[in-house]
This record gives C-alpha cells, sequence and structure tokens, in this order.
C-alpha cells in the first residue's frame, strides 16, 4: 500500500533541510571566529607528504658470467736512458789482396791495434767484404805505447839515410835486416828523434814496406816528419814489433825478371820489369817493391806500387813501371822484390 506526500509536507521538509544547513554553516563560521580572537594566531595544518616512491631495481641474469678483473694500476713507463755521444767510427771493407799490415799502415795505426779492436786473434781469418772497425789514431796511440816491446828476434836497423826536404820536413829511409831463421811479418819500426840531454822531441812509427822479410831478407821503411821538425841533436831507429809469419797466406813463386832503369840528370828514375807467376797456382793482390842505393849502400828512394795486374795467372805475368826520385845519389844499384797472396777459398 503506497502513500502519497501531500505538497505541503514537501515543502516542509525542504524548507527544514535548507535551515540545517544555514544553521551548521554559522556554527562553522563562529568556531572559527572564536580561535582566531582566543589563540592570537592562525594554525594553518600542513598535509602529511607522501613517501618516497621505491626506486627501480634492474636485475640482469648473467649466464657463466666470468669473475671481476681488477682494475690493473697506471702504467709508469721506464726512464729514457740518456745516449752517450760517441765519435762515428771509421770502418774499412777488406777487398781483394787486401791484409791486416796493409789495412793498418794505409790507417797508420799497428797490426796489434787492428786485431784487438776486431777480435781478430787470426790474420788468416780475414775475408774479403769483411767490416773492420778501425781505431782512432789516439786510442791507438795510447795502445802502442802501453804495448810495444822490442821484439825477441834479431832483427836490425841497416842503411839508414836522412834527408831535410826545402820545406823542412824529415824524410828517414833505411831498412830492416832479419838475421833470424824464421820468416817475419807485421815488421813494424819507430824513429825518435832528441835533444841535447836525451829528451824525446818527435816520434814516428811505420810498417816496413814488404809484408813478409824471409830469412836474411831485407825490406825497406820510409817515414816523413811532418810538419817542420824543430832542431835535433840525436835520433833513434828501433823495431817495435815482429812475430812469425803465416807462410801459407803468401804467394811464394813470384819472380821479377828484366829489371831496367833510365834516369834524366840523376834526379828522376824511371824503373820498368816484368813480374812472372812461376808457380801452381794465380797470385792475387801482387805488388812489386822497389829500393834505390847510393855509393855507400844507403836507402836513398823506396817506393811499393802495384803493377798493371795485381792478378796474375799461372805461367802468366804482368809489367810494372816507377819513378823514384832519390833524395840522394846518384843511385847506383835497385832491387826489386814482388810479393802476393794466395787465392783464399771462398767459403760457403
Amino acid at each position: 500500500m503506497f502513500f502519497q506526500e501531500s505538497p505541503a509536507l514537501t515543502y516542509l521538509r525542504t524548507k527544514l533541510l535548507q535551515s540545517t544547513q544555514v544553521l551548521l554553516g554559522s556554527l562553522f563560521v563562529l568556531f572559527t571566529v572564536i580561535l582566531t580572537v582566543g589563540c592570537g594566531q592562525v594554525i594553518t595544518l600542513t598535509p602529511t607528504p607522501p613517501p618516497p616512491p621505491t626506486p627501480t631495481v634492474s636485475l640482469t641474469l648473467a649466464a657463466n658470467a666470468p669473475d671481476a678483473t681488477p682494475t690493473p694500476a697506471p702504467y709508469t713507463p721506464a726512464p729514457t736512458p740518456t745516449p752517450t755521444v760517441t765519435p762515428t767510427p771509421i770502418v774499412h771493407t777488406v777487398r781483394s789482396g787486401d791484409s791486416l799490415l796493409s789495412i793498418a799502415t794505409q790507417y797508420d795505426i799497428t797490426v796489434s791495434n787492428l786485431q784487438e779492436a776486431n777480435g781478430i786473434l787470426d790474420p788468416r781469418t780475414l775475408q774479403i767484404g769483411q767490416q773492420l772497425i778501425i781505431p782512432r789514431p789516439e786510442a791507438a796511440e795510447a795502445a802502442a805505447a802501453a804495448t810495444s816491446t822490442p821484439t825477441p828476434y834479431s832483427v836490425t836497423i841497416q842503411n839508414v839515410y836522412l834527408n831535410d826536404t826545402t820545406a823542412g820536413n824529415l824524410w828517414i829511409l833505411g831498412e830492416v835486416h832479419n838475421e833470424s831463421d824464421v820468416a817475419l811479418e807485421q815488421v813494424q819500426v819507430a824513429v825518435i828523434l832528441l835533444n841535447e840531454k836525451g829528451g824525446e822531441i818527435r816520434r814516428k812509427e811505420s810498417f816496413v814496406a814488404l809484408d813478409l822479410i824471409d830469412p836474411d831478407q831485407r825490406a825497406p821503411f820510409g817515414l816523413l816528419f811532418e810538419p817542420p821538425v824543430p832542431s835535433f841533436s840525436n835520433y833513434q831507429v828501433l823495431v817495435l814489433h815482429a812475430v812469425p809469419a803465416y807462410i801459407g797466406s803468401y804467394y811464394r813463386d813470384l819472380q821479377v825478371n828484366r829489371l831496367e832503369s833510365e834516369h834524366e840528370r840523376y834526379a828522376s828514375y824511371t824503373v820498368k820489369g816484368v813480374i812472372l807467376n812461376t808457380g801452381p797456382e794465380e797470385a792475387v793482390g801482387v805488388q812489386v817493391v822497389l829500393t834505390a842505393y847510393d855509393s855507400l849502400d844507403r836507402v836513398v828512394a823506396m817506393r811499393k806500387i802495384d803493377p798493371d795486374y795485381n792478378v796474375v795467372p799461372r805461367g802468366g805475368e804482368t809489367n810494372f813501371t816507377a819513378i823514384l826520385t832519390p833524395f840522394g845519389g846518384p843511385i847506383t844499384r835497385f832491387e826489386a822484390v814482388a810479393q802476393g797472396r794466395r787465392l783464399q777459398p771462398t767459403q760457403p
């Protein structure tokens, strides 16, 4: 059974509801005023902040991941050493016909210094194309002064001749006589100029012209003192060095034939001859040593020259021509000696 609300009742209910809302609003305003007046301050309520968001965690799964490798410490390079500046060495490449004696003579050093600088114990091991370090003169002279001693072999100086040039330089010529019973090589002589008290003024060293000196054979030498030499009272000529020769490296079957000379007013002599190979092998590095003597048998001129061909086959020959200008004279005789080497086998 349904009851229908009358319009009067609806109106009263609506009015009652509105009055209630107005009353509640007035009470709220009154309460706010009381709080303001009574406390003297306004209380502001701050809302509770929301909690910070939880960070998202990312998880990566790795299959068979290796253990972590520790980070190495930074590399500190070793200090770079400062190189010591040394003089550029002189290097000589061995050519056909070269010997330790000829190379040492070319650079005005001793054979022993040349051997020591290159660690050469046996001169027979010298090979074509081999590079040799040439010690500097100051080092060579210091080593020579420390190691040069008179040779124990019977070797004498003979037929010495001194000549002052027009430029004031001094030539000293002579020859070495091998009085021992063995063949010698690397024969070196020294000339020392002395003052009135016997003190040394100047000194000069040189090898003789022949690489090999057989028993009872002579080999010439010549030394030039320059620049001009001060006055001296005396001089000495000494044999500094000589060793037994290794005969196997020399070719000894060379002969000088048809030796002849021509001169112009005894001031210049042209000497000619022929070198014959009478042995069973080819000779290489062939040279001829010429010595000229005056009427007192002193050495007044000497030269070592290459012939037209320095390789002479078995049974072959080669010519030579040389001009000699003697320091004294006139020349009364000449001597010519040919020397050469055997062809060394090529190493594989």
